[in-house]
C-alpha cells in the first residue's frame, strides 16, 4: 500500500507514482488526441462545416449525459471503496481476535510445549491467509521448527483452523483447560472462520460483468464523440480537452478497478503481508 503524507497535497500534483492512473493511461490519451486532431481537421478543414451544421447539436448529448456518467462513476467507486474498506476491517478483526486468542491462552497455559504450539500455529492463519487470497503457493514449513503438513489440494485456512481447535479440544480431554474455557477458546478460534470467509466473499465476488462492461462502453462512445460538437467552438483546442476528459473519466474507472479486490499485488492493495507480519510478532510477546 502507497505511503503518503495527506497534508501535503501540493507535491501530488507535480510527482507521478508508478500507481498514478497518468502512466497506464498515457498511450490511450496519445491516441484520443490524434483522434479528436484528425475530427478537427475534416470538420474545419475538409468538410469546412459551417457554425449552422447540425453536427453541432451533438454537443447537447454530452450535457444530457454528462449528469448520468457522473453517477455511475460515482456509484462505481463507491462501492470498490466499501469492498476495500470492508477488506481492512476483516484483518482488522483478525489482528484483535488472534491477540484475544493469545492473551487468554497465555493465562490459562501452564505447560511449554502448549504455549510454543499456540505461539506458532496463530500467526500461521493470517500468514495462510493472505497467500491463500493471493492465491500463492505456500511451503510445508512456514516458521522454523513447526511442521504443518499442509495438504495443498484442500482449503489450507481451514487446516490450520482444525489444528488449532484440535489441540484445544486435546487440552481438554487430557484435563489441562475446563468445559467453559473450551467454549470460549472456541469462539475465538471460529472468528478467524468468519474472517476468512467475509475476505473469499470479496475475492470471489466481483463487480457483475454487464455492469462493469457497460461503464467502459460508455465512457468510451462518450468520449468519442465529444470532438464531433465540440470542434465548433474550440477549434483545435479541442485535443487537450479532450484528452483531459478521458484522463478524469478513465482513471476514476481504472481506480475502482485496482480497489475492489483489496487482496492483490497491486500498490494500492491492502498491507496483509505486512499485517500478518504484525501479528506474529504480537503474538509472539504474548505468549
Amino acid at each position: 500500500m502507497v505511503q503518503y503524507n495527506p497534508k501535503d497535497w501540493i507535491t501530488f500534483i507535480f510527482r507521478f507514482h508508478k500507481a498514478d492512473t497518468f502512466r497506464q493511461l498515457l498511450p490511450m490519451m496519445l491516441f484520443i488526441g490524434l483522434y479528436s486532431y484528425g475530427i478537427g481537421y475534416l470538420e474545419m478543414e475538409y468538410f469546412k462545416l459551417s457554425e449552422t451544421s447540425h453536427v453541432k447539436n451533438i454537443s447537447i448529448m454530452h450535457g444530457m449525459l454528462g449528469f448520468v456518467i457522473s453517477l455511475l462513476l460515482a456509484y462505481r467507486t463507491n462501492t470498490a471503496y466499501d469492498r476495500w474498506w470492508e477488506g481492512r476491517k476483516m484483518w482488522g478483526s483478525l489482528v484483535n481476535n488472534s491477540r484475544n486468542l493469545a492473551i487468554k491462552l497465555s493465562v490459562i497455559l501452564k505447560d511449554e510445549h502448549d504455549r510454543n504450539f499456540f505461539r506458532k500455529t496463530i500467526p500461521s492463519y493470517a500468514s495462510i491467509l493472505n497467500k491463500h487470497l493471493k492465491n500463492e503457493e505456500t511451503g510445508l514449513m512456514l516458521f522454523d521448527g513447526l511442521d504443518l503438513k499442509i495438504d495443498h489440494e484442500k482449503h489450507r485456512p481451514n487446516q490450520i483452523a482444525k489444528m488449532l481447535f484440535q489441540k484445544v479440544n486435546d487440552m481438554y480431554s487430557s484435563g489441562k483447560i475446563t468445559g467453559d474455557q473450551l467454549i470460549i477458546l472456541n469462539n475465538e478460534i471460529q472468528s478467524f472462520t468468519d474472517v476468512c470467509g467475509a475476505c473469499e466473499r470479496i475475492k470471489n465476488t466481483p463487480i457483475p460483468y454487464s455492469y462493469s462492461a457497460f461503464i467502459k462502453k460508455f465512457i468510451f462512445f462518450y468520449v468519442m464523440t465529444l470532438p464531433f460538437g465540440y470542434v465548433f467552438s474550440l477549434g483545435y483546442y479541442v485535443v487537450p480537452v479532450v484528452v483531459f476528459i478521458f484522463y478524469v473519466l478513465a482513471s476514476l474507472e481504472l481506480i475502482a478497478e485496482e480497489i475492489e479486490d483489496p487482496f492483490g499485488n497491486d500498490e494500492n492493495d491492502l498491507p496483509t503481508k505486512k499485517i500478518s507480519e504484525n501479528i506474529k510478532r504480537h503474538i509472539e510477546e504474548i505468549l
